[in-house]
């Protein structure tokens, strides 16, 4: 987020108008419908590289009870759970038709029961109280409505001491595309770790992280992501 591959399907997004421009910010938002299955999709390509690095930090260890916030169609599930057969993966998001799509593409890990995906707005999590390791939400921050009730759930389904992990695209990018004025909350890396620590946290680590540039036309995207770790305590 912003996905290079999105970007590319409309051409220069500089030629797109102001509802075009709100179309786009409302299907990264909640994908929905056939476009929603291709923005999935699409986001699956632009966002390699911080899945990449999220879960490099996530790193999974062996039977730990993962959650992950707003995993779309859940393409990188498999990641987490290929080389660790005793992990159990729970993968939420509030956009009906990734979920539907997450269970298609991830059905031998759900009859393994390893995996489940729920349907939820996330503000009231459907799950026990301290039963998760560790919980990572990837490009999501951006569309929260009310931080503070979003983290005392994280919090509260994350056992003592379990660790959260907020990825997102940094503010300095983010502002120069212009879908990002229509429902886009935008934060430095600073923002999100005075956030967590205002809320119960304790900051474990906080990088920045350079990716490949994208050629979009002729155009050059410098690509970055932020990554926060924290501890409930």
């Amino acid at each position: 987020m912003p996905c290079p591959t999105i970007l590319a399907q409309h051409k220069q997004f500089k030629y797109m108008d102001e509802q075009q421009l709100k179309e786009m910010a409302s299907q990264l938002r909640k994908p929905e419908g056939e476009t929603g299955i291709k923005t999935g999709e699409w986001m699956n390509t632009g966002n390699l590289q911080i899945h990449k690095d999220t879960l490099a930090v996530l790193n999974a260890g062996k039977e730990e009870t993962i959650l992950e916030i707003g995993m779309g169609n859940g393409y990188f599930v498999t990641e987490i759970l290929r080389d660790n057969p005793h992990v159990n993966y729970t993968g939420c998001d509030f956009s009906e038709i990734m979920v539907k799509e997450a269970e298609k593409i991830n059905s031998d890990w759900i009859k393994n029961e390893q995996a489940r995906f729920i349907y939820t707005d996330g503000k009231s999590l459907p799950l026990q109280s301290e039963s998760f390791d560790k919980v990572f939400t990837l490009n999501t921050i951006y569309f929260w409505e009310d931080e503070k009730s979003i983290l005392a759930e994280l919090k509260r389904v994350l056992k003592p001491g379990g660790t959260l992990i907020i990825a997102l695209r940094p503010k300095h990018q983010m502002q120069h595309y212009p879908f990002t004025r229509y429902g886009f909350k935008l934060f430095s890396k600073e923002d999100v770790t005075h956030l967590l620590s205002q809320n119960g946290f304790i900051i474990s680590d906080a990088r920045e992280n350079l990716e490949p540039d994208f050629d979009l036309n002729g155009q050059i995207l410098k690509m970055e992501n932020v990554i926060v770790s924290a501890r409930k305590f």
